[in-house]
């Protein structure tokens, strides 16, 4: 493998691997809900060796109905805030927790482009949901770029938001 290639790889795969060793040390187990990502986040954990040990399930919810149905996100929360919202997203990662008996969940719900936007709601919005024993957060980013940009960089923000939150809680 090239240098440059190798160092590549060390890079992309970091962040995963670290994940997955603080999941496996505490012994939990996690699961992903996906709307703009569309199952790119759960590839990205299962890159990384190992990850069936602590990996449950994934959910990719990309209509409303679905949100409803497999996650048990509430009718009025998506009518009164919408699908792109702080509360859809806390409601995501909360359901999936719940529906797959995991410890730790993440969630994604944005505007990957390149149409949808609104003034109020633009293409690059994204709300990430994070759940780790019973602990909750969303956080909000605006992401600029094509589709497949905003796509890769939620992705990489839910990662480090896990890390984050999985250190703070743990």
């Amino acid at each position: 493998m090239a240098d440059n290639t190798k160092k590549q790889y060390q890079k992309e795969y970091a962040l995963e691997e670290r994940i997955l060793a603080l999941l496996k040390q505490h012994g939990l187990t996690v699961t992903t809900t996906e709307s703009c990502t569309g199952g790119l986040l759960a590839g990205r954990l299962l890159n990384a060796a190992g990850a069936s040990e602590v990996y449950k399930e994934g959910y990719i919810t990309y209509s409303n109905e679905a949100k409803e149905k497999l996650l048990g996100v509430s009718k009025q929360t998506l009518a009164s805030y919408g699908a792109v919202s702080e509360q859809t997203a806390l409601e995501m990662a909360q359901g999936a927790a719940r529906q797959a008996g995991a410890d730790a969940a993440l969630a994604t719900t944005g505007i990957a482009g390149p149409g949808g936007g609104t003034p109020e709601k633009p293409v690059g919005l994204v709300y990430i949901g994070c759940y780790v024993n019973d602990v909750s957060v969303v956080e909000e980013h605006v992401f600029a770029g094509e589709r497949a940009q905003v796509r890769s960089l939620a992705v990489e923000a839910a990662l480090s938001l896990l890390e984050r939150t999985l250190k703070g809680v743990l």
